[in-house]
């Protein structure tokens, strides 16, 4: 059971989690800005370098561990999706097509007797 002693502690610490986040994005904008007329490759790798560390401690709080094992989850869910074969792609994409052709015909259809109708009656 956690105690609300645990909790607060705990509480504090993802806030000082969150806050060395910030300041590490922080230190990268700024750095990325300072440095801008050095090498684009340095630029990117310290970029990278920041961005793990910043995840790395981000998975450590709370909320960050909740979207990790959502994450997870959702990666778990993409492999049991069946996904459709070459050949009924194309014909979902040719009745798609198709039905947007009908249905641009009519709206044209509509739009031209609705046009002629006003017309005639406005003069």
């Amino acid at each position: 059971m956690n105690t609300s002693a645990e909790t607060s502690g705990q509480s504090a610490i993802d806030w000082l989690k969150w806050i060395v986040v910030y300041a590490v994005v922080g230190a990268g904008v700024f750095g990325n800005w300072y440095y801008q007329d050095q090498s684009v490759l340095y630029r990117v790798l310290g970029l990278l370098v920041l961005a793990i560390v910043a995840l790395l401690t981000l998975v450590q709080t709370q909320k960050g561990r909740a979207a990790w094992d959502l994450l997870k989850d959702a990666r778990s869910e993409i492999r049991r999706v069946v996904w459709p074969t070459r050949q009924e792609t194309v014909q979902t994409t040719m009745i798609v097509l198709v039905l947007i052709m009908v249905f641009s015909l009519i709206l044209w259809l509509l739009d031209s007797g609705l046009s002629w109708l006003v017309s005639t009656v406005i003069g």
